[in-house]
């Protein structure tokens, strides 16, 4: 067998499924009416047609096979959300074409702010069909019929009528006449928020003839380019670097129901007459004022927190409003409908409907099956017998399940082979090899009934009547959590985006210390010609000081250590220096006792690893996830340093849920292959049996021995297994602080693993430090490092950071609200009817128990287990098991899971008394959630009627407000803690921090370190230009004050032409054309670079002398040797060129200089 599409077409040879085929033939076609979306069946039956005898992924392969043969469209049925996607990538492997899929509301149509994305997935597919039956679009031509893929929740819940679609979509095509005003409103009426910059779904900003729209189920946002009122080009372009690329001819944009408050009509009515309820009309008004910042408006899903918390108000239904109906209506009238195991399609549709309660925007399964009785219909089953109709068995078995030992598992295969053809789909091509080379080591020759393919195939099968067996290579080696399917990712602004300044923030000067932002102005100096913007800054008693924005990189948003304000500087006062002298001291004490450690270790023999072998380039290429750049960086610094004669002592920091287990797991794996042991330590003894069962599944394939010591083993366990590390029968050794007792030896350990050090106590710590003396040490941490403080550590500590997001995790949604019994009981049966988990955090041990018993009341449905630190070690065990396995649905417990524990198909939290946590240990509670491609949702419940103080308030708006991939970043900011610099550097230096401002302290840290390492400091003088020109940015052009002082830090920034090039390029696609005053900015930008190199500090105008300070005037003498006018020097270092009157025209004045810099030559009015 050779091709992806031979195992269907041995169907055809099939007696069975020929008669099957020849049936479905002779039913005749349903009748067609005229719908409400074209031609659809009318209420006749379509005739019902059973096949039974099917097991794992042969019955979508089977409904596929028929589809192709009948040329029709087909409708596959499922009753699980999970069990979608996995049809979804069957029938996507076996004819190479990924189908249709119709997503579902998880809970309530159109409750909370995912459902914007799921609600335009829903229009897109509805606009596609619609399409379809116009003739404008033929999905079903380029590779067979048009297959959509639905779960029942999914057909059960409304999409709009063609009316209301088109109501719904907005169209936009290039060449076509909009008016980009009335656009904008349509924007702001359906639910979108209006910013000055473009960052995540649902956002849109205008600025003259541009228009950027981030559509919720794109995963980047779009620009629209206008000339008048006529769409000149669409453009993709990319959310950190605000850069188009990718041009297209025709944009649909969805409107955003649960984003737009009131603001359109609520659907709470009948699904075509199928729906339970009625519809009201209710009408409110968006606006489409443009905030400043990161704002948002009323639109934004339910905040509770703005300037006080607020009741949450009824959310809008599942398609905004309009008329509505079922999705069948747009399906052709000869689709093959076909149900995945009819009878469980129809419990799980009555329970989904029953748990919510006769939600709106919904039909009973009941009437969806009266509803789909006019078509074609395909029952599908593994057993038969339980619904009507005529029956077809196909013979179809389940796989045996295989032995867990690798060996054993190999045998029965090959027994299985040897009287039918075995086809084992493997993940990747690493993988397909590493399965050859165990083959040959344990069975020997290949057999010729055996055939590997790279693919991902769910569910295998036994197909006697075909002599054919389908295997995965995840059922031989029993890894069951199979590859994720790439949902979108959306990008996130850069991590500096925190340097944002906004009225009323705290600042730091460089030269005159702490004060408070107050605006951005515009002013005009006497007799001159010169607009420029200052950035006005408050100082002690009252003092204001007006900064030019050329001098903008001396002003720095402060960053302290702690929840207290800072005491603003005096203007003039000598404690600022003072207090600079002193952190300066600090920082270069700290650099200089890095750097002795780092010399101590550089003097200890290590152990230089070799390079990586054939096993570990086919145990890398066996993850089942992409690697993010960050990942690939990371793991080649290890590795180089694994491969160093010296011990290595690296630290890892990533937010939660970056992928640093996996690559502790990679470096474990390379010290095992050579024959070391490994110590893994972990601060938990939950983290510990998370880190058992994630490394041993992972190293299943290979001959590696894993065991864990933690207070889940007895006594008699652990005095065995230290019996065999001290012998050298364990390779990786997990554990608790228990790891770091006397009794505990190894014959040969070569590298520690340490998780989270920072909870460890300082006597531990001690002892750690005595290891990294000696051997390989690899730290990881939660805490995400910023990038300044990275670049400041770099030399002295050795420092890698994952700052990527996985490619298919999805933002949290998080939101804050009191105590609600009917937002509890939404969030907890959302997560049950996807067939996921749910985290109740309460972290008060005395009534955890009477809690769990509200929360049982609240959700009588629901399977509940208890777990805190105070249950013994075995009870515990069971707990988390049990939750493990599936068992329960809520786990009610305190912050005993909040490091490390990875559950997949855990997605909703729920943290009772949010405002007793800490920002960062809310964030990494939030970690827990969002690991599986799942949209996951964070809810953080007060208490009602208690009062908030401001820092909690503050706390609590950060975290919701921070939600996005990534945010680990910025809430360490927000948080005023800084929990990278306390847990790396120490708590004194977070005192130094608080008195500095975080980026001050690194620049003076980093000039510590290059001062102790003797290396030169940044080269680059900023060149000081006092020019009677008119250049500054025009609020016309940059209305956003935000915006319009990241251009200047970015032209401050600017180092060489290529960069000065690329800003010019960047505003002309984000803003247009540049304007006169902002060519001129430009241009003084580029004297600058022009003349750093030449040694020119300052070029300042002085009719009739331009004065030019130098640092040497040999530099500069090929200037003034052929230069227009005279020259005369006033001292070694200063210039005065006097020129005449036509000379000081702004732009002749320019080029003159640009010229003079550019080619020292004669030059003039008449030459230019």
């Amino acid at each position: 067998m050779s091709g992806v599409l031979d195992i269907a077409e041995r169907m055809a040879g099939d007696g069975t499924f020929r008669a099957l085929l020849a049936r479905l033939r002779e039913l005749p076609t349903p009748a067609v009416r005229e719908g409400p979306a074209g031609p659809a069946p009318d209420s006749g039956d379509g005739g019902v047609v059973c096949a039974d005898g099917l097991w794992g992924s042969y019955a979508p392969l089977l409904a596929g096979t028929l589809a192709r043969q009948l040329k029709r469209p087909l409708l596959y049925v499922t009753a699980h959300l999970e069990q979608a996607d996995e049809v979804r990538d069957d029938l996507d492997l076996f004819f190479n074409r990924a189908p249709e899929l119709l997503s579902a509301f998880e809970g309530t149509p159109g409750e909370g702010a995912a459902s914007d994305e799921i609600h335009a997935e829903r229009l897109a597919l509805c606009a596609r069909l619609v399409d379809v039956r116009t003739g404008k679009n033929d999905l079903a031509k380029s590779a067979g019929p048009l297959v959509i893929v639905a779960p029942i929740q999914a057909l059960l819940q409304a999409v709009p009528t063609p009316d209301a679609l088109e109501a719904d979509l907005l169209a936009l095509t290039v060449g076509q006449d909009r008016d980009p005003v009335a656009i904008a409103q349509w924007l702001a009426d359906h639910g979108y928020t209006r910013l000055d910059r473009v960052e995540s779904p649902g956002d849109f900003a205008q600025r003259g003839d541009i228009l950027d729209i981030f559509p919720p189920a794109e995963t980047d946002p779009f620009r629209l380019d206008f000339f008048d009122e006529r769409i000149e080009s669409i453009r993709r372009f990319d959310v950190s670097t605000q850069r188009s690329d990718e041009t297209y001819r025709v944009l649909r944009v969805a409107s955003m129901p649960a984003m737009r408050a009131a603001s359109r009509l609520k659907s709470r009515g009948r699904v075509g007459g199928d729906t339970e309820g009625s519809r009201e009309d209710s009408a409110a008004t968006t606006g489409a004022a443009r905030p400043q910042g990161r704002r948002r408006d009323a639109a934004r899903p339910p905040s509770a927190l703005r300037l006080r918390l607020e009741e949450s108000s009824p959310r809008s239904g599942a398609t905004g409003g309009g008329e509505i109906t079922n999705f069948l209506s747009y399906l052709p009238a000869d689709t093959l409908v076909a149900l995945a195991e009819p009878i469980e399609v129809q419990e799980m549709g009555r329970t989904f409907w029953n748990r919510l309660g006769a939600p709106r925007g919904m039909m009973p399964v009941e009437r969806f099956l009266q509803r789909a009785v006019g078509f074609t219909q395909l029952h599908l089953s593994s057993l038969g017998g339980a619904t009507p109709g005529e029956r077809f068995s196909l013979g179809v078995q389940s796989l045996t399940r295989f032995e867990t030992k690798a060996a054993e598992a190999m045998d029965e295969l090959a027994r299985l082979a040897r009287d039918r053809e075995v086809v084992l789909y493997c993940d990747n091509a690493p993988e397909q090899e590493r399965f050859r080379e165990l083959w040959a080591s344990t069975i020997g020759d290949w057999p010729s009934g055996l055939e590997l393919r790279v693919g991902l195939m769910h569910r295998g099968f036994d197909w006697p009547a075909g002599h054919l067996a389908v295997v995965g290579h995840h059922e031989v080696f029993h890894r069951y959590q199979q590859q994720r399917r790439i949902r979108r990712t959306h990008a996130a602004r850069p991590i500096e985006s925190w340097l944002d300044l906004n009225p009323g923030d705290f600042v730091v000067h460089v030269v005159h210390g702490i004060a408070r932002f107050i605006n951005l102005r515009t002013l005009t100096k006497n007799g001159t010609n010169k607009s420029e913007e200052y950035l006005t800054l408050e100082f002690a008693e009252g003092a204001r000081l007006h900064v030019p924005v050329s001098q903008i990189d001396l002003v720095q948003k402060y960053i302290g250590s702690g929840a207290a304000a800072p005491t603003l500087s005096k203007l003039g006062g000598t404690r600022w220096a003072k207090t600079k002298e002193k952190v300066e001291e600090s920082v270069g004490d700290l650099a200089a006792e890095l750097l002795h450690i780092q010399a101590l270790r550089s003097s200890q023999p290590g152990i230089a690893y070799p390079d990586d072998t054939p096993w570990q380039a086919e145990f890398e290429g066996s993850f089942i996830y992409t690697e993010t750049e960050d990942q690939l960086a990371a793991q080649a610094e290890i590795k180089r340093d694994m491969r160093k004669t010296t011990p290595m002592d690296r630290l890892l920091c990533g937010d939660v849920g970056y992928g640093k287990t996996e690559l502790a797991v990679r470096a474990a794996f390379k010290a095992v292959e050579y024959g070391k042991q490994v110590a893994v330590l972990v601060p938990t003894t939950v983290l510990a049996e998370q880190h058992e069962r994630t490394f041993r599944e992972r190293i299943a394939d290979y001959p590696f021995v894993v065991e864990s010591l933690s207070r889940f083993k007895t006594d008699k366990q652990q005095r065995e297994i230290l019996e065999r590390a001290r012998k050298g029968q364990v390779d990786i050794l997990i554990g608790t602080h228990r790891l770091l007792s006397r009794d505990v030896g190894f014959k040969d350990l070569g590298l520690l693993v340490i998780d989270e050090e920072q909870r460890f106590g300082v006597e531990h710590k001690e002892r750690l430090k005595r290891f990294r003396e000696t051997m390989d040490v690899l730290t990881l941490s939660a805490t995400p490092i910023p990038r300044t403080l990275h670049m400041a550590l770099l030399g002295i500590r050795d420092i890698c950071s994952l700052a990527t997001p996985p490619l298919d995790r999805r933002s949290i949604v998080t939101q804050v609200g009191y105590w609600d019994e009917d937002v509890i009981r939404q969030a907890i049966l959302r997560e049950m009817n996807r067939d996921g988990q749910v985290f109740f955090v309460h972290n008060f041990v005395q009534d955890i128990e009477s809690f769990a018993d509200t929360v049982q009341q609240i959700v009588p449905d629901a399977r509940i287990l208890i777990g805190h630190g105070q249950m013994s070690e075995r009870r515990l065990e069971k707990v988390m098991l049990d939750f493990i396995r599936h068992q329960a649905d809520v786990l009610v417990c305190t912050t005993i899971i909040e490091s490390g524990l990875d559950i997949p198909n855990c997605n909703t939290m729920l943290i009772d008394r949010a405002d007793r946590f800490g920002l960062s240990q809310l964030h990494q509670l939030r970690g827990r959630v969002g690991r599986y491609k799942h949209r996951a949702y964070c809810h953080l419940l007060l208490s009602r009627g208690k009062t908030l103080t401001s820092t909690a308030a503050r706390r609590l708006k950060a975290i919701e407000e921070f939600s996005d991939l990534g945010a680990g970043f910025r809430i360490a900011m927000r948080d005023l803690e800084i929990r990278g610099a306390g847990n790396i550097l120490g708590a004194e230096q977070s005192g130094h921090i608080a008195a500095v401002g975080y980026e001050l302290y690194c620049q003076l840290l980093d000039r510590a370190v290059r001062r102790l390492k003797d290396e030169p400091e940044e080269p680059f003088r900023p060149v000081h230009l006092e020019l009677d020109v008119p250049a500054h940015v025009p609020r016309g052009y940059v209305e956003s004050d935000r915006q319009r002082m990241d251009v200047y830090r970015r032209l401050v920034r600017c180092r060489a032409e290529a960069e000065l090039q690329q800003l010019e390029t960047d505003l002309r696609d984000a803003f247009g054309p540049p304007p006169p005053a902002v060519q001129t900015l430009l241009q003084l930008a580029e004297l600058r670079i022009l003349a750093q190199p030449l040694g020119i500090q300052a070029i300042l105008q002085r009719p009739p002398d331009l004065i030019f300070q130098v640092e040497e005037l040999a530099r500069v003498e090929p200037i003034f040797a052929r230069s227009p006018g005279s020259a005369r020097m006033a001292d070694a270092h200063t210039i005065h060129l006097r020129l005449t009157d036509a000379y000081f025209e702004p732009a002749t004045l320019l080029a003159v200089l640009r010229q003079l810099m550019k080619k020292p030559a004669a030059c003039g009015p008449a030459s230019l």
